[in-house]
């Protein structure tokens, strides 16, 4: 019994080793390469790479010298804010349409989750030959916007469909017997509650616009975004201050993330405690 004991605790121990040396792997493989661009963004050397000479704060100075990565954030910024808000109302309001109709979802669902499921290469060339037979002039407004609007419309549509398709119904029908219209009832009734859920969503789907590339190469013409600044910047002058420009982008991006989930976390809570107050008054 004794040496049975002993061999299923070494087996154990073997297997915690084992589960932490995987997750020090896992976790090293998604943060290591963000810690060592860091480092590389403040080493005083005109070559990208080690060995590491002396720190500096140069190439953060240089970065943003010339304007051009200002003008891409910018366009990057403006591009996006304009492609979270359309494209989360309008992924609001397919939701709300489709609330209670299950034939017209199953149909509806597969179309609007197509782009991602689609290549992005292949999006991209599509676009490009439309917006050619159209004759619409490629440019920030409004190829990009339209291109980046389908992108991020599908994604808004998955993260807000499972607050309301889980939301009380009875809650708006008690509204509306006491005379409330419609509108009333989703500006005073529904909005509040899934406010969370929507500002989450603008923030993911600034993320998504902010960060796309291969869709916009195609579509952007001769303006920049900060993912094209980028591609420019290692094909075709390999900069010493690239690191910092990584850096930069990089802070945003997390900063955004974080707002997000952030959101995210105070629309649950919110959410848990009415469905509690709820259970307790009936």
């Amino acid at each position: 019994m004794m040496t049975l004991s002993r061999s299923s605790g070494s087996r154990s121990s073997r297997w915690s080793i084992a589960r932490a040396a995987y997750i020090a792997a896992f976790f090293a493989f998604l943060y290591v390469p963000m810690l060592v661009l860091c480092v590389l963004s403040f080493n005083d050397s005109a070559v990208v790479g080690f060995p590491l000479r002396s720190f500096t704060t140069n190439w953060y100075r240089d970065a943003l010298a010339s304007g051009v990565l200002i003008d891409a954030l910018w366009n990057s910024a403006r591009l996006g804010v304009a492609s979270a808000f359309i494209g989360t109302a309008l992924a609001l309001m397919a939701v709300l349409g489709l609330r209670g109709s299950p034939g017209i979802k199953a149909a509806v669902l597969p179309l609007i989750v197509l782009p991602i499921i689609m290549p992005a290469i292949v999006t991209g060339v599509i676009m490009l030959i439309f917006f050619g037979l159209t004759g619409i002039k490629f440019g920030l407004f409004p190829t990009t916007f339209i291109v980046h609007v389908t992108w991020v419309l599908p994604f808004a549509f998955l993260s807000l469909y499972p607050r309301l398709e889980g939301f009380d119904r009875s809650i708006e029908e008690a509204a509306m017997d006491l005379g409330a219209r419609p509108l009333t009832v989703f500006g005073r009734i529904v909005f509040p509650l899934i406010r969370p859920a929507v500002i989450s969503t603008l923030l993911f789907a600034f993320t998504l616009s902010f960060d796309e590339f291969v869709r916009t190469f195609f579509v952007i013409g001769s303006q920049r975004t900060v993912p094209v600044h980028l591609w420019i910047l290692v094909t075709e002058e390999v900069a010493p201050f690239l690191p910092a420009v990584g850096v930069i982008i990089m802070v945003l991006t997390l900063t955004i993330a974080a707002l997000g989930f952030a959101s995210s976390s105070i629309g649950s809570a919110r959410a848990s405690r009415l469905w509690s107050a709820k259970e307790f008054a009936s």
